[in-house]
């Protein structure tokens, strides 16, 4: 498994989107990857010729989700996603949000789920100031790492 630095994948995405291609980029916790997850990254992937994933640290995980999160520690999580064939590339982010991972990467399609909307984004601005796309794809009803966790402590 290789976890990306910041600035290697500013070279990669900058030489990459150079030569004519579309680098997709989305991130997220990523903590109990779960079917909604998958389908959801296959979507991304399909919308352009890389898949870059930022996954949130652990530190990050904590100050947005709570002291009992994330439930698997970053460098797990990062090895499970880089796993996946439609992931080309993983890196991770201690940041609240990515958006200074994404000024700086600069990727052509940044990508969400349907859980959220494009004007609630704080990414939206960054990406589209410098003439990236936002993208929303669709949202698989039901599947949350959020409800997984309600599941196993019902029991």
């Amino acid at each position: 498994m290789i976890i990306r630095d910041h600035s290697e994948l500013a070279e990669i995405v900058g030489n990459r989107q150079a030569n004519g291609e579309k680098i997709v980029f989305t991130n997220g916790v990523f903590d109990l990857l779960h079917v909604g997850h998958l389908r959801y990254l296959q979507e991304a992937r399909a919308l352009g010729d890389s898949l870059l994933i930022a996954v949130n640290s652990d530190s990050s995980v904590k100050r947005l989700k709570g002291l009992n999160r994330p439930l698997v520690n970053e460098s797990e999580r990062a090895e499970m996603l880089d796993a996946l064939r439609c992931v080309d590339y993983v890196t991770l982010f201690a940041t609240d949000t990515p958006v200074p991972l994404i000024s700086q990467i600069r990727p052509l399609i940044y990508v969400k789920g349907g859980d959220y909307t494009i004007e609630s984004l704080p990414e939206t601005p960054v990406v589209q100031g410098y003439g990236g796309e936002v993208v929303i794809l669709g949202f698989t009803e039901g599947r949350s790492t959020s409800r997984l966790i309600k599941l196993i402590e019902a029991g």
